[in-house]
C-alpha cells in the first residue's frame, strides 16, 4: 500500500476504528499512552514510521529526515522525558519541507505557537520552554528503532494519529486491518442513523435476547452476542 492510498483510506476512519479492527484481527494493539496528543486539535497523521532516538542534539533528526521519504512520520524517542523539549519549530519546518506527514514525539516539544502556525501535525506529551542541556552517547541503531511508551517502532510500522491518540500498525497487515476498520465504520454509521430514526440501539442489537440468553448461559459475553448479530460497538 503506497502512502497516498494509506492517507485516502485513513481519511474516512478514526484510530478507534483501526484499534477495534486490530482486536478483531488478533493483532497486538499498540496504542501510545493517553498523554500523547496532538499539539493542534484535529491533527492527523498516517505514514510509515521514520524513527530517531534523541540524545541531546538535533543532528539525529536532520539525519532521519535526510533518509526519509515523503509521507513518512518522524517518530522521536526521547524516553518520555518531561524535563526538556527535544523538538522545536525548526525541526518541524525541516520535516514539513521534506514532505513528511507529521511528527510523533515520545517526549516534549517547544515553540508551540510557531508549530501551530506551520500546520504540520505534531503529537507530543506536552510543552516546556527548556531545551536539552545534555549530550549523551548516541547508540549505533539510533535511526533503526524508537520507543513510544511500551512499544518499539521501526520502519516496518505505520503510524496513525488523530484526536484520540496514536497507534502503530505493522505494514504487512495494513490492508487487512484497514478493510476491517472500514467494515466497522460502516456498521457503526448505520447503527447511528437508525438511532436517529427512532430505533434504539438496544433494539438493533437484540439486547432483550442477550439478557435472556445470559440468564441461561452466564458465561455469554456481550461481545460474543454482538458478533452473532453483526454489531460493532465494542470491536
Amino acid at each position: 500500500m503506497d502512502h497516498q492510498e494509506l492517507r485516502d483510506r485513513f481519511a474516512t476512519l478514526t484510530t478507534a476504528h483501526v484499534a477495534d479492527a486490530c482486536i478483531r484481527a488478533r493483532i497486538p494493539l499498540r496504542c501510545a499512552p493517553a498523554g500523547l496528543h496532538a499539539v493542534v486539535a484535529g491533527g492527523r497523521v498516517a505514514g510509515r514510521a521514520c524513527p530517531a532516538r534523541h540524545v541531546g542534539s538535533v543532528d539525529v533528526f536532520l539525519e532521519a529526515v535526510e533518509g526519509a521519504s515523503p509521507g513518512d512520520v518522524l517518530v522521536v524517542d526521547n524516553g518520555g522525558r518531561l524535563d526538556e523539549a527535544c523538538v522545536g519549530d525548526l525541526v518541524v519546518l525541516e520535516a514539513q519541507s521534506a514532505g513528511l506527514d507529521g511528527i510523533v514525539i515520545w517526549g516534549l516539544h517547544r515553540d508551540t505557537a510557531d508549530i501551530r502556525a506551520l500546520g504540520l501535525p505534531v503529537f507530543s506529551l506536552g510543552a516546556t520552554p527548556a531545551g536539552p542541556q545534555r549530550l549523551d552517547d548516541r547508540p549505533k541503531d539510533a535511526l533503526e528503532s524508537a520507543t513510544v511508551g511500551d512499544w518499539t517502532v521501526s520502519c516496518e510500522d505505520l503510524v496513525l494519529g488523530d484526536d484520540d491518540g496514536v497507534l502503530l500498525l505493522p505494514t504487512g497487515r495494513a490492508e487487512e486491518v484497514l478493510t476491517l476498520a472500514e467494515t466497522i465504520r460502516d456498521t457503526e454509521r448505520r447503527q447511528a442513523e437508525r438511532i436517529r430514526a427512532g430505533v434504539p440501539l438496544r433494539s438493533q442489537v437484540h439486547f432483550d435476547a442477550y439478557l435472556a440468553q445470559r440468564r441461561r448461559t452466564p458465561s455469554l459475553t456481550f461481545r460474543d452476542h454482538l458478533r452473532s448479530v453483526g454489531g460493532a460497538i465494542e470491536e
